[in-house]
């Protein structure tokens, strides 16, 4: 059987690297040349008939072990996994909801009542300004044009894409190969999370201080070893609220000068954020993929988003979407484009940002009358500190509140436990909620034996 695998091994590998090694693994399972359950020869044996160094092969399976393509089961060796379950796991178990709730607070959505009313923009796009053809501009220069007058940074390009987790997989494609170094935030967000780990890169998680990204842990994971992208939300981050400040933004430029690493930008809240618009493409543009949302502001089913980029990656993501969807679809851009320009539109999103805040504001100082200390103070979500997680969700669900628990957050194994609270739906009753969280969150499990 060694022998079998060997040769299959030998015949996919071009070239004597882990990585390569990895590669011709995975090429050989593809082939069908090996099976789930097929035991991996030794090390030393693979090593020894491929001509390369027990350390790269030892590398190699570690890369492949990271990305769930085989499984070490001490005496029982090295075996090629079975085929995971499509799907976003971490996604799942954090929208994982087993009953109605008389206030769910749960799904980390804006309020639809928050949102502005579509009619006048639909009402704008006539049957003269409707595309007709494959071959039209994919992105509208108006649109841009009114895109660059609030952008953060003067951007080489700007494109238009299908919301903000269509960008950052495009971006992922485009950047991150199988075991590759990848820095995020610690607590991050679910969907991110599986994407990465779903690409095999190997993620190194840096924790979030009120300031955003902590700079020192940037620092340490760059010299740990190359990175190749660094994913950070700049506003009203998912889900402790706390948004980048300048100080900090220019202390993470400053960490990765001399670092190859792009950062990738996801600006999930948008116009709902009460900070001012932020990148590091103000220090390192040409490295800097900076992704806005327009979900939480104009409306989530619009699936519109912006990039921003050097010519030559916005160029390789274009390209990539050429294979696929090739463009976002212009009728939705010309109602985003009538929805930015449109005065009443503005206002009302101007309105929505201002009542977020406020339902923030006011829950964070009712939970601190009760005792309870939350972080962040921005967007529409809050980070819960709990005594027991599963206590609390558990709790809370019988009291018919819903809240999402942390660990599908969490990247870290030592991340202290916390729910998130989408703090943006609850429109009245902060004092009373607030109390039923305190409560909540001091609680305990009681296991009867």
């Amino acid at each position: 059987m060694d022998r079998i695998v060997l040769s299959a091994l030998e015949e996919q590998l071009d070239a004597p690297t882990a990585r390569g090694l990895a590669h011709a693994v995975s090429r050989a399972i593809r082939a069908g040349a090996l099976t789930p359950g097929a035991q991996l020869p030794p090390i030393r044996t693979v090593a020894t008939e491929l001509g390369l160094s027990p350390t790269t092969v030892s590398a190699a399976w570690g890369l492949l072990a990271r990305s769930g393509t085989i499984r070490t089961d001490g005496r029982r060796g090295t075996t090629v996994a079975e085929p995971t379950r499509v799907g976003s796991p971490r996604y799942e178990r954090a929208l994982d909801r087993h009953a109605d709730f008389a206030l769910d607070l749960s799904t980390g959505v804006p309020d639809a009542a928050l949102l502005p009313d579509l009619t006048r923009a639909l009402g704008s796009i006539g049957v003269a300004t409707a595309p007709g053809s494959y071959l039209d501009d994919p992105v509208l220069p108006e649109l841009i044009e009114t895109l660059r007058a609030d952008w953060p940074y003067d951007a080489e390009e700007l494109t238009v894409v299908d919301g903000a987790m269509d960008g950052i997989e495009l971006a992922t494609r485009v950047l991150v190969r199988f075991g590759d170094r990848v820095v995020v935030e610690q607590p991050g967000f679910p969907p991110l999370l599986d994407l990465l780990e779903a690409s095999g890169a190997e993620v190194v998680g840096v924790p979030v201080d009120e300031e955003g990204l902590a700079a020192d842990g940037l620092r340490s994971a760059l010299a740990d070893g190359p990175v190749v992208a660094v994913y950070l939300q700049p506003r009203a981050q998912n889900p402790t609220g706390v948004s980048l400040t300048p100080r900090r933004a220019k202390e993470l430029a400053a960490a990765l000068r001399h670092s190859d690493a792009v950062v990738i930008e996801d600006d999930s809240a948008g116009a709902v954020a009460m900070a001012a618009p932020i990148s590091l493409g103000s220090w390192l543009p040409g490295r800097t993929l900076h992704v806005r949302s327009f979900a939480k502001s104009h409306g989530p089913d619009l699936r519109m988003a912006a990039l921003s980029g050097s010519s030559e990656l916005v160029g390789r993501i274009t390209a990539l979407r050429r294979l696929g969807q090739g463009w976002s679809s212009r009728l939705l851009q010309r109602l985003l484009l009538s929805l930015l320009t449109d005065p009443a539109s503005a206002a009302s999103v101007a309105a929505a940002r201002a009542e977020y805040a406020r339902r923030r504001a006011v829950l964070v100082a009712e939970l601190a009358q009760a005792g309870v200390e939350v972080g962040g103070s921005d967007g529409i979500n809050l980070w819960l500190p709990v005594q027991d997680e599963t206590a609390a969700v558990v709790r809370l669900a019988s009291q018919g509140v819903g809240v999402t628990p942390g660990a599908p957050f969490a990247v870290l194994p030592d991340q202290p436990p916390h729910v998130r609270v989408t703090c943006g739906l609850l429109r009245d009753g902060q004092a009373e909620v607030a109390a039923t969280l305190a409560a909540a969150a001091r609680g305990t499990v009681r296991v009867s034996v």
